[in-house]
């Protein structure tokens, strides 16, 4: 899931490398370019189960991968990633009850109370190969990118349980704890995506889903994969001016989920905001802000659903800085990290993340000397 980038100085405007012409609109794109793969990395990845929410607090959009720079052009050819992922995140009673009932361990309607805690850690290694296209279509620049995630995921809860199944007498008390660790590859994540170049505004398309590949078994209290569907569609703006370093990003999206045939159940539909506000403060140091949103908006179903409607939301907001590395005449890299810590969640574990990224894409191409009065400088 993407992003990316008139000048009206009189003066050259460079900014990470790339050549900013005197009242060039291509100047500003090509900045753009030259930095904003490393958000085309994101937005295609389901959760690790335990961590994130919806069926047992677990939802196929993973907050956080989108960022700044969203919607700004890219350098047309291939490009790769990589990016670290590690959370650390908590739930209460409502959350680790249900995981249990997804797991089937309870398959009645169930009336009581739970004093418990589930406690998740997951570290995720993705590899994001992309492949952006020169040619222009419905007046766009289209992207093709591909998500890999391979790591481990542990969970753990430990639980009293008082309740009554409507059976009649004096009910139960049960207290126990259990945990889970899986290692493995992830469920993949496809995404493709459409960016607009208008001077400082910049705007994308994107539609992004999961295979269903990854570890998964509805047993565990962990997993790397979702085991089910969905599928995933939303649009970004980028407001990012050359001139001044400055820029701010939001992406808006919707999640569909399929039925989970494992458990019969199938969650509501979410709608995720993803923000980033940063500076250039250099020519190639970036620092500023994220943050994210995430609310379901439907309620789960299913014949599987012994929760009710269980509706999902959290918040994140943290610092983030990126630095750009040249590599060569044809290739640069870019380092960025971002954390964020959670707060407002319903029905879902929240904690805090941390995210490292490093990228190498394409160098915007050098304007043909001949045509331009400005003077170039490289990163």
């Amino acid at each position: 899931m993407l992003r990316r980038p008139r000048i009206h100085s009189a003066s050259t405007l460079i900014w990470s490398g790339a050549r900013m012409n005197k009242g060039s609109a291509s100047g500003q794109a090509s900045f753009g370019r030259a930095l904003a793969f490393v958000v085309v990395l994101g937005g295609v990845m389901a959760a690790p189960t335990l961590a994130r929410a919806d069926e047992g607090g677990v939802g196929f959009w993973l907050p956080g991968v989108f960022g700044s720079l969203t919607a700004t052009p890219l350098v047309p050819g291939f490009a790769f990633s990589t990016i670290y992922y590690h959370t650390a995140v908590d739930g209460g009673g409502n959350v680790a009850f249900a995981r249990q009932v997804t797991r089937g361990n309870l398959q009645v309607n169930f009336t009581g109370s739970l004093d418990a805690r589930l406690n998740a850690l997951v570290d995720l290694y993705m590899a994001a190969p992309s492949y952006t296209f020169e040619e222009r279509f419905l007046g766009g620049q289209a992207t093709v990118l591909m998500l890999v995630p391979y790591g481990r995921a542990k969970g753990s809860v430990d639980a009293t349980l008082t309740g009554n199944l409507g059976l009649g007498g004096n009910g139960f008390t049960i207290g126990g704890s259990a945990s889970d660790t899986v290692d493995g590859f992830g469920d993949l994540g496809p995404l493709f995506n459409l960016r607009w170049n208008h001077g400082v505004d910049n705007y994308m398309a994107y539609v992004t889903g999961n295979l269903t590949v990854g570890r998964y078994d509805p047993k565990r209290l962990a997993n790397l994969g979702l085991g089910h569907n969905a599928i995933d569609a939303g649009g970004a703006y980028t407001y990012f001016d050359a001139k001044t370093g400055w820029e701010f990003s939001a992406t808006l999206g919707f999640t569909y989920n399929f039925e989970n045939t494992h458990t019969q159940y199938q969650n509501g539909i979410a709608m995720h905001l993803d923000v980033g506000a940063s500076r250039f403060v250099t020519k190639q140091l970036q620092l500023g802000v994220v943050a994210y949103g995430y609310q379901q908006i439907t309620c789960d179903s299913g014949a599987g659903n012994r929760l009710g409607c269980f509706k999902s939301s959290v918040y994140g907001v943290g610092p983030q800085i990126g630095y750009i590395v040249p590599i060569d005449e044809h290739l640069q890299g870019y380092f960025n990290a971002k954390a964020y810590v959670e707060f407002g969640e319903q029905n879902r574990a929240a904690g805090s993340n941390f995210w490292l990224t490093f990228a190498i894409s394409p160098k915007a191409p050098e304007e043909d000397k001949s045509k331009t009065t400005t003077s170039m400088m490289r990163k």
